[in-house]
């Protein structure tokens, strides 16, 4: 696997610089637009996927755990509490339009449930976590991080502006931009550009945002394994378990109680992140060019649809609970 492994870091590393360069397109949109451009162009060697398969699948749910291990659970609790009505209605109003407009537009069930929970959950980790439960094609993948880039994009420029039109509070941005936005990079963004309380508000809430990706992943796996049975096929249940999102909350467990030094935190975080990359780079190196452009731009008019609609309904709610 190495050969597929090391390209996989090379197009990382080219899309690292290049993410520090744009900020605002990041890392990981370059990683797969460069891994998706090199497959299209150029015939990719069988030696190289198996590495490429172990770092678009394997890979990216090991950087998963590693995410975990920079999350508080005893931050979350004590200071999510409050934004998680408004959390549980914008996921359920998401999940079950993505169902309806996204069927009714003719879009395959997994692209579907991709930009679903994309949008409703926290972008591309939430996209990473349940496409390697539901085995989703590497096209659907890739356009589903495409179309929640580009509304990550569109939320950094217009929130803070619009928070100033409506005259709103530090909290109530933060909690809107936590909310509604999907990806943690474009919530710190938005939030700490309309200010520092509104930013640290908004982390906290993405923070416990990201903590739905364990029950809705466990959900999917349940219904991997029933579709499954229903064929007549043997399941194992060491086969369906998704063990990452154990180890996920297993790693937050262990930062919840001081067990990882805060020294190695940070370089945690960072490799983290750079996985994710490098994973990213081998799902764009795996896609399927003529599947995306025979899909269309349905995708995008789903993604913007789910987009209005978890802003629009966040911030209906929090309006409502003020009451």
């Amino acid at each position: 696997m190495i050969p597929g492994i090391l390209l996989c870091v090379a197009i990382a590393l080219a899309a690292t610089a290049l993410g520090r360069v744009l900020p605002l397109v990041g890392a990981p949109v370059f990683a797969i637009l460069i891994g998706a451009l090199f497959a299209s162009f150029i015939a990719l060697p069988q030696r190289l996927k198996p590495g490429i398969a172990f770092s678009g699948k394997q890979l990216l749910q090991w950087s998963i755990v590693l995410l975990g291990a920079s999350l508080s659970l005893a931050e979350i609790v004590a200071g999510g509490g409050r934004s998680l009505p408004v959390m549980l209605v914008t996921f359920a109003v998401v999940m079950i339009l993505a169902y309806a407009i996204g069927r009714a537009l003719g879009l395959e069930r997994d692209l579907r449930r991709l930009l679903g929970v994309g949008t409703a959950i926290c972008g591309g980790s939430a996209i990473a976590a349940v496409s390697s439960v539901i085995e989703a094609d590497q096209a659907d993948i890739a356009y589903a991080l495409g179309t929640i880039f580009l509304f990550n994009v569109v939320a950094v420029v217009v929130f803070p502006p619009l928070g100033h039109l409506a005259h709103m509070s530090q909290d109530a941005f933060g909690l809107w931009a936590g909310t509604a936005i999907n990806d943690t990079s474009s919530v710190v963004a938005a939030a700490y550009s309309y200010g520092h309380e509104a930013g640290q508000h908004a982390v906290i809430v993405k923070l416990t945002r990201t903590l739905l990706i364990v029950p809705v992943v466990l959900f999917y796996a349940w219904r991997s394994a029933r579709k499954r049975r229903a064929e007549g096929k043997t399941v194992a249940w060491r086969a369906i378990v998704p063990w990452f999102i154990l180890w996920f909350l297993l790693a937050s467990a262990l930062n919840s109680f001081g067990l990882i030094p805060a020294g190695i935190q940070g370089p945690v975080h960072v490799l983290a992140l750079f996985l994710i990359v490098v994973a990213l780079a081998g799902v764009g190196l795996g896609t399927d060019g003529a599947r995306i452009r025979s899909t269309g731009l349905r995708p995008l008019l789903l993604g913007a649809l789910l987009w209005i609609a978890i802003s629009v309904s966040s911030l209906s709610v929090s309006a409502l609970l003020k009451q």
